[in-house]
């Protein structure tokens, strides 16, 4: 596969996984080289979207290895191929049918394939849990990641392979307009001298499995991960690290599980969660609280509300009759296709791609027929406008619920965020408060927090 039609599916994989995701976060950018040979590793929550999320967002091309029984799936398989996968026989797979003998084999070939594309300073991609799954802890590594780092170093011993960790986290993996995190670890690094340790694959191997669960946060769900991360802001000083955040964001989920039931608890979790409505629907973060509105953008907002409830939302209710069969018929057809649970998320995906682009090209056609090809371009052109209308409808209808409330809150816009600096004040003393009571003794704090007194 050339350069050129990578570019041209990578660009096209983004825009597909913008209208599937409401958000994806991408942190650790720092940490891809942006040449020599790289492995990218990381857990593997959600089947085919966890290598297509890493393809669009690491700047660098890159070369899966994926299970060969992929490969079987008419859906799947141009995908894979287009993408320049390389498959992988599990033995796993292959012994109820007899040829589990065989897979030894086809791995050693896919290795040495994935070898020479380090060999010449290319990058792969790896999930060392060897399957997607939805268990919501990272699963044993296998011990593919450093054996294929190893040997390209037996090939080149002046070559140093690092190996990225990518931990990937989704809101709620299944659903439409979710939202993900992508996070690239600091490099590991793999050369002739880490090669001739002792029990070299075991002590990389344990070391990625370090760099990944550093990585991984997990949640029951998106809501509680969202108001645990506004408890995480609320609490944590300005400037500490990231591997502080994510440190923070991995103890508050941990632990949050042991205390939920705590009435203290329970009362400020509804509460920032309350706090957290009230600035989405503003459009305003904790850091727009800290530094202040220009004029200018006050206005912004109050302009972008209206043109929600003026423009988009019109725009959005032929778009939500128009995509609205394809959105059912993947609801509806996405279990019935595939039973394993990992894999439904990137199911819908495709088949919501390929509902709407039929639906598109019937829509089309019907035009054309019925009235001439240049009503049949207009109607080209205004599909992805409906459709893009319907995405915004959909992504604050929250706002669209509440809009005349939403409206008077952005003309009011000082004061409200005078409201928000008091109330973010009060609940930053709740929350230092309940962490000091209720952390355990042997948890050593990553800072010196205090609470702090609430403005008069």
């Amino acid at each position: 596969m050339s350069l050129r039609i990578y570019r041209w599916l990578r660009a096209f994989l983004r825009l597909v996984i913008g209208v599937f995701f409401r958000q994806v976060e991408v942190v650790g950018l720092e940490h891809v080289p942006e040449r020599g040979p790289v492995i990218f590793a990381g857990n593997h929550p959600n089947s085919l979207i966890d290598p297509v999320l890493i393809v669009i967002s690491c700047g660098r091309v890159v070369r899966f290895a994926a299970k060969d029984v992929l490969f079987r799936s008419r859906l799947l398989r141009p995908v894979l191929r287009a993408i320049g996968a390389v498959p992988i026989a599990r033995p796993a797979d292959h012994a109820p049918s007899g040829d589990a003998s065989d897979a030894s084999a086809r791995n050693q070939v896919a290795f040495d394939t994935l070898i020479g594309v380090l060999a010449e300073g290319g990058a792969i991609g790896i999930f060392p849990e060897g399957l997607s799954h939805e268990g919501p802890q990272l699963a044993r590594l296998k011990t593919g990641a450093a054996r294929i780092a190893l040997g390209a170093c037996a090939r080149d011993p002046a070559a140093c392979v690092n190996i990225v960790p990518c931990g990937l986290t989704y809101m709620q993996r299944k659903r439409f307009r979710s939202r993900a995190l992508l996070q690239f670890g600091p490099p590991l690094p793999v050369d002739a001298a880490r090669a001739a340790g002792d029990d070299p694959v075991a002590g990389i191997t344990a070391d990625l499995e370090h760099g990944l669960r550093a990585l991984t946060i997990n949640a029951s769900d998106w809501e509680t991960l969202r108001v645990l991360d506004g408890i995480r802001r609320l609490y944590q000083p300005p400037a500490i690290s990231i591997e502080q955040r994510v440190e923070l964001a991995r103890r508050f989920n941990n632990e949050y599980p042991r205390v939920r039931d705590d009435p203290e608890v329970k009362a400020l979790y509804a509460r920032v969660e309350a706090y957290l409505d009230r600035l989405r629907d503003g459009g305003l973060t904790d850091r727009d609280l800290q530094r202040g509105l220009r004029p200018m953008e006050a206005l912004e907002r109050v302009a972008r509300h209206l043109l929600l409830l003026l423009v988009w939302l019109p725009l959005a209710l032929p778009g939500a009759i128009l995509h609205a069969p394809a959105g059912i018929l993947v609801k509806v057809a996405a279990p019935l296709l595939t039973p394993r649970k990992d894999v439904l998320g990137a199911t819908k995906l495709l088949g919501g791609l390929l509902a709407v682009l039929a639906s598109y090209a019937a829509g089309v056609a019907w035009v054309g027929w019925r009235f001439g090809w240049l009503p049949a371009l207009l109607a080209l052109g205004a599909l992805p406008i409906t459709g893009y209308a319907t995405l915004q409808a959909f992504d604050r209808s929250a706002s669209l619920r509440r809009g005349l409330t939403t409206l008077l809150r952005l003309v009011t816009l000082g004061r409200e965020m005078e409201f928000l600096r008091a109330e973010r004040a009060a609940l930053e003393q709740g929350v230092v408060r309940a962490v000091e009571r209720l952390r355990p003794p042997e948890m050593v704090p990553l800072f010196p927090r205090a609470p702090r007194e609430v403005p008069g």
